[in-house]
């Protein structure tokens, strides 16, 4: 019920952690005299499209106008600002798994967190929060709103590294199509689009990367101590993932440029017969031209033995230039 009065308003979901990894849905006319315990965190996720979520975010949120520019500008990249009174803005970027999207064609997602608040935007839906609705309603959800980041972070990674693998395992099915067999022709437009897909993803998991490692020396006090470690751990996943990324572009570029030479080979040996074989014919043609000219004194023209004695004489002469190129190792 709380969710579709909260849409109206552009209200994605609005949960009240309880510290023990659970939650419960609040309605959006609740926010204004909404008291929250010691243990207890606010978590707002709102749709950045709607109307209604500008409006608050400017007039109710208690956001100053410099964060709301920030988190509703058009177009973002990954970055981590931090703000007065242990604030902080956070934007990531996610694989996109909607219907019909390219998963390199990330979303995504604008964070302001403090100690006991987490306000997240979104413009198309982000399978790493509804996986961690699924968790608090587990009662196995974050506990708070540092871990409440962390575990968002921790979602929209392991979706990278699905998306890295599979790359990957294309590339590796070319190359064993381009080992086995020798007239295989990868296409062209295939291993250019895995390239393209590569470099997308590369550019917005290296300044993501610089995110974690930052998160990971930070002394915001409401950070749990330990949560240092697995900011570290994303940071290590992230710089495998770049690396990955970055062998794969450079397999599919091998890929192309095998391609290219086996071409490039494969041309100059069709050229070379071609070669050998106008090499062969040119004189013989010249001999038939000659004799073939209208002209008395022709060899042979009274003779009932002439037309025999020139094709042995053509014959003849191909065979001592197959011998003659034999010997100069042409052929």
């Amino acid at each position: 019920m709380f969710e579709e009065e909260n849409a109206q308003w552009g209200l994605v979901h609005a949960l009240v952690l309880d510290g023990k990894g659970g939650a419960r849905s609040i309605a959006r006319t609740e926010l204004d005299d909404l008291q929250l315990q010691s243990e207890q965190s606010l978590w707002l996720h709102w749709d950045r499209s709607h109307p209604q979520t500008q409006t608050w975010l400017r007039q109710d949120s208690g956001l100053n106008e410099f964060a709301c520019d920030l988190l509703l500008e058009e177009n973002t990249r990954p970055r981590l600002l931090s703000l007065p009174d242990a604030q902080m803005l956070l934007f990531l970027r996610g694989v996109n798994l909607n219907p019909g999207a390219e998963p390199e064609d990330m979303v995504s997602v604008r964070i302001f967190a403090e100690a006991q608040r987490v306000i997240s935007l979104r413009l198309r839906p982000l399978r790493a929060s509804d996986e961690v609705l699924q968790q608090l309603a587990e009662g196995r959800g974050p506990k708070s709103a540092s871990e409440l980041l962390l575990a968002l972070a921790q979602l929209l990674t392991e979706k990278v590294q699905a998306l890295v693998s599979d790359l990957s395992e294309e590339v590796d099915g070319e190359e064993e199509k381009l080992e086995t067999d020798e007239r295989y022709a990868p296409e062209h437009g295939s291993m250019l689009h895995m390239r393209r897909r590569a470099a997308g993803l590369r550019r917005f998991l290296a300044p993501q990367r610089e995110i974690y490692a930052q998160l990971a020396r930070n002394k915001v006090p409401w950070f749990a101590q330990e949560d240092a470690d697995y900011w570290n751990e994303l940071n290590n996943s992230l710089i495998r993932y770049l690396e990955e990324l970055e062998l794969t572009r450079e397999r599919v570029a091998l890929v192309l440029e095998n391609e290219d030479r086996r071409l490039n080979q494969r041309m100059n040996r069709t050229m070379y017969r071609f070669g050998i074989i106008t090499c062969i014919f040119l004189p013989m043609s010249f001999l038939t031209g000659l004799l073939g000219i209208n002209v008395g004194g022709i060899p042979g023209s009274e003779s009932p033995y002439g037309f025999l004695f020139a094709s042995v004489l053509l014959i003849a002469l191909a065979l001592g230039q197959w011998w003659l190129f034999r010997r100069l190792r042409w052929v």
